[in-house]
């Protein structure tokens, strides 16, 4: 393979990456973009999404598809769940509260995993085996899929918070909850769809991933950290920021492994966050580009 396949190679890998790291940002933006609080619990709910939809595809024998909606479905309930019972009555506590509880979360949803499935590490099958190749530059379908499911939901993300009433009322609350309030805005039916829509965009994301990753109940820790790390590139609470910043990420990680080393590929995001905040102290995308 020439230098210039295994160039393009590296962009397939960084776009494959940065889709699952986008989606997984994008959920956690909405929930920041309501609450003003960051959700550590957002990488259990990736992470259930994919045990969920494994149980459904390896135990009951469900298609792919249809394991994919029944995760996002159950993974849309659990963040809707959370929403009711753990951060609405700590709405008017301490900052603190809500940061713990969110832990409190994390932790509890992965010891009911490990409670039912244990510590194993497990492999998702693929639902499409064979190569495809866009010219010389061939990867499974799985990667794909993953890149054009990851931009069909982005886009589809961005029309309804455009072009929908719902989605402008998430949009309206996230730029000024009293403001929402004083026009009729329901705060809490916008917060339990903020945390459904936040759900499902995780789980989705996971059962992309998984078929070419591994399934296993820590597997949301790594993620989440990095989708921390891209939506404060691309800035708190916005929406393009958090694609760009997922691209970014992805990009870097798979050119720095291939042109550096993979013993660095963990750090380079972290190391771009420094970089960037030394010159965008506000993220990519400040309150009026959101």
């Amino acid at each position: 393979m020439s230098s210039i396949d295994l160039f393009f190679q590296q962009i397939l890998n960084g776009l494959t990456l940065g889709s699952v790291y986008g989606l997984v940002a994008l959920g956690l933006t909405l929930v920041y973009g309501i609450l003003h609080v960051p959700n550590f619990s957002h990488g259990a709910l990736y992470m259930v999404g994919a045990f969920v939809a494994f149980f459904l595809i390896v135990d009951l024998g469900i298609n792919y598809w249809v394991a994919m909606i029944g995760a996002a479905a159950v993974v849309a309930i659990l963040g809707v769940l959370s929403e009711r019972l753990v951060f609405t009555p700590l709405r008017h506590a301490p900052p603190i509260h809500d940061k713990i509880a969110a832990i409190g979360v994390l932790l509890f949803l992965e010891a009911v995993i490990m409670a039912i499935w244990g510590a194993e590490f497990r492999r998702m099958p693929a639902p499409y085996t064979e190569m495809l190749s866009i010219g010389n530059v061939a990867a499974p379908a799985q990667r794909w899929l993953i890149i054009a499911g990851a931009l069909l939901l982005m886009a589809a993300l961005h029309l309804f918070l455009k072009k929908t009433i719902a989605g402008s009322t998430i949009s309206a609350l996230a730029q000024n909850r009293e403001g929402a309030s004083l026009v009729g805005i329901d705060a809490s039916r916008v917060a339990m769809l903020t945390f459904a829509i936040s759900g499902a965009l995780a789980a989705v994301a996971a059962v992309l991933f998984a078929p070419i990753n591994l399934v296993y109940p820590a597997m949301g820790h790594l993620v989440i950290m990095k989708a921390f790390v891209i939506i404060i590139l691309g800035g708190m609470g916005s929406v393009p920021g958090a694609i760009l910043g997922g691209m970014i990420i992805g990009f870097a990680e798979s050119f720095g492994a291939f042109y550096i080393s993979t013993d660095y590929k963990d750090i380079i995001a972290f190391v771009l966050l420094v970089v960037i905040l030394s010159f965008r102290p506000n993220g990519l995308f400040t309150q009026g580009e959101r």
